[in-house]
């Protein structure tokens, strides 16, 4: 079943706001089994959205719009639709009710304008907002299904999980469909298909992707088929296939992030972890308290940005910083020794190097980073070359520093 997805405004059409909002709804969609044929940006101007509407209308049986549906004169979205399907618009009273009370619960008198979001094309259903006064739109006829969606990502993303997928799933109208991302780091795309495709044997309705991302890749496992035991049995047998071939790259399954799965490695082992950073100025602390919980491991973390700090703070000795630098192997062997002392830490990470665009040198050139890692049983350094890109870097940084921490943990050569 095919499935065009149309992406309303000019902020949008112009690269104002990057349309994040397709690439959700295609995502939901495609695991549901639809085929995603198209995705279309059109601008906040009725005739080009009429225009487009009647085309995705007339190509697939699912059309799924999102934007331009608040009360303002710039969101024209509903005026498209009842000129497409040639209806009036309806004031529902349940709607009007339901953003009233929204308002009141708030202490707060509800403006006149934002009576307009209660009015819905003649015939048509409608998906409660859970977060704003839009509601989602669905009109099934001819055996078209059309959905407009708000385009705020929050009310976009609540609709969307909890009324039109229940609801298409339930037309029975998608076919079976599974799948599995594996997801790995340490290793590029290319090694990665090195290892993979020489032992590659996809069976009939199973496809694999890359997908790269800053210091990692995922792997998505696609199964088609009549019956969901198929499709799962089939999907599964190639991802454990994966598994044994690319082996300790995977570091999780889904939607598993690498600091999530180092966080439960801690605390599984009932260890803690603290961090020393300089290039990265924070992001790996943050990284890593952005897994819920994560106060049951982190003990806490040191910008240590200047030389001053690193001497300081974590008890780097001058003669290293003099001899050798601060981006250096003896650096941040020294930055997470101190570290681990300063916070009592049965662990501890440090990141140091020179994330650019300036201050690299012949010797040592922009992207150069160096990773500590000490713990009571070990202590040492490792020398990354990640690129010339100042954000690329630091991620690649801290995904490079969470995965040292992994193979240690888990004793991976």
């Amino acid at each position: 079943m095919e499935v065009e997805i149309i992406a309303v405004g000019d902020e949008v059409l112009l690269g104002h706001i990057v349309n994040s909002n397709s690439s959700f709804i295609a995502r939901q969609l495609s695991d549901l089994g639809f085929s995603v044929r198209l995705h279309t940006v059109v601008g906040d101007n009725v005739e080009a959205m009429e225009e487009a509407f009647r085309l995705a209308l007339k190509r697939s049986k699912v059309v799924v719009v999102t934007g331009g549906l608040g009360p303002t004169d710039d969101d024209l979205t509903k005026r498209a639709i009842v000129k497409v399907f040639k209806r009036n618009l309806i004031l529902n009273d349940n709607i009007l009710e339901t953003i009233r009370q929204r308002f009141t619960s708030r202490g707060m008198e509800m403006p006149a304008l934002t009576q307009n979001q209660a009015l819905l094309p003649q015939g048509a259903t409608f998906f409660p907002n859970k977060f704003g006064s839009a509601v989602g739109i669905c009109i099934a006829e001819q055996g078209r299904v059309f959905i407009a969606l708000p385009g705020v990502p929050v009310e976009m993303q609540q609709i969307m999980t909890d009324e039109v997928i229940p609801y298409l799933a339930s037309l029975n109208i998608g076919q079976a469909i599974s799948a599995i991302t594996l997801r790995t780091t340490g290793i590029g795309e290319s090694h990665l298909s090195e290892m993979i495709t020489p032992n590659l044997r996809l069976e009939p309705g199973v496809k694999l992707a890359y997908l790269p991302h800053y210091g990692s890749v995922d792997l998505r496992v696609v199964a088609t088929g009549a019956t969901k035991t198929e499709t799962n049995e089939k999907a599964e047998r190639l991802a454990r296939h994966i598994e044994k071939m690319v082996g300790n790259y995977v570091f999780g399954r889904g939607e598993e992030t690498l600091p999530a799965v180092v966080g439960r490695l801690l605390k599984d082992n009932d260890k803690t972890l603290a961090v020393a950073e300089s290039c990265t100025a924070g992001q790996l602390g943050m990284e890593i308290t952005d897994v819920p919980g994560a106060s049951a491991y982190f003990v806490g973390g040191l910008e240590a940005y200047s030389n001053d700090v690193k001497i300081a703070q974590l008890s780097v000795p001058e003669d290293i910083v003099a001899q050798n630098g601060a981006v250096s192997e003896e650096c941040a062997l020294a930055m997470a020794t101190g570290c681990r002392k300063l916070f009592k830490s049965d662990y501890a990470l440090s990141i140091t190097g020179i994330a650019g665009p300036d201050g690299g040198t012949d010797e040592k050139p922009v992207g150069i980073t160096f990773i500590g890692l000490a713990s009571a049983h070990t202590s040492y350094a490792k020398m990354y070359r990640l690129g010339i890109d100042r954000r690329m870097n630091r991620t690649r940084a801290v995904k490079a520093a969470l995965e040292l921490l992994r193979r240690e943990i888990l004793d991976i050569k």
